[in-house]
């Protein structure tokens, strides 16, 4: 007898060749744990936010006997991953990140939002989920296959391609608006700013910039300099918009 899948929500829109939107049941003839059962029909563990079979609540590592219906949901937002779950029993501390190459970009809008976000474009797709899973950050990334690794704890399959939408996505998805703070972070290299005095950097500094300008911050790792200016009110704008609502 076979087991019975029914995927439920969005998590119908990541099912292995999709022939009729409408159906979210797969029938499958094997015995193995629900986390590979799930994943071997296109949708990623980390998207999963409840299992339930025969009227409980199951983990990944359950298996469902021939007959058996399992009914898959997605996460309900805002998720907090310093909570422990039946799916997620290990809970992490503050929100941290890792992404990969093909959203590079949002690892630069985290870091000005004030979220600690690793990225290095030379770590291949075991080094990041070893990452992952080792430093308990939350994977970000749209490539599938790498969210299915076992050695990742959290992530999120992004959906949208615009590098400002994903940034929005991540902060309502994880419910992080209120711990936003920007620019305490070093959109380069991701180390926290210190305040520096203005005399420090005078020499640094170009001449309109010193008359205009008297509080200063710097990056311990790369030592770049920055300041209040005119891009400020610019990232501050389209993060407003971004977030529709952001005060």
């Amino acid at each position: 007898m076979s087991v019975r899948l029914q995927i439920h929500g969005d998590l119908k829109d990541l099912l292995n060749g999709i022939a009729d939107p409408g159906v979210n049941c797969r029938d499958l003839d094997r015995s193995a744990p629900v986390k590979d059962l799930i994943e071997s029909q296109g949708v990623p563990h980390t998207e999963v936010g409840l299992v339930v079979s025969r009227g409980a609540e199951r983990s990944f590592l359950y298996t469902p006997a021939g007959g058996e219906i399992v009914d898959v949901f997605p996460h309900t937002p805002p998720v907090d991953v310093s909570l422990p779950s039946v799916l997620f029993p290990v809970p992490f501390g503050e929100a941290s990140f890792v992404v990969d190459v093909n959203v590079a970009r949002l690892a630069g809008l985290l870091r000005l939002t004030g979220f600690d976000c690793l990225y290095d474009p030379r770590l291949d797709d075991a080094m990041i989920a070893e990452v992952a899973g080792g430093e308990r950050r939350i994977l970000l990334t749209r490539d599938r296959e790498l969210l299915k690794r076992n050695r990742v704890l959290r992530g999120r399959l992004i959906r949208s391609d615009r590098p400002w939408e994903q940034l929005a996505e991540v902060i309502r998805f994880f419910g992080l608006r209120d711990r936003i703070d920007l620019f305490c972070r070093c959109p380069r290299c991701n180390v926290p700013l210190v305040n520096i005095d203005k005399g420090d950097v005078l020499d640094q500094l170009e001449p309109l910039t010193r008359m205009m300008y008297d509080r200063f911050t710097r990056c311990p790792g790369c030592g770049q300099v920055y300041w209040s200016g005119s891009h400020h009110s610019r990232i501050r704008e389209k993060l407003a918009a971004a977030l529709d609502d952001l005060q």
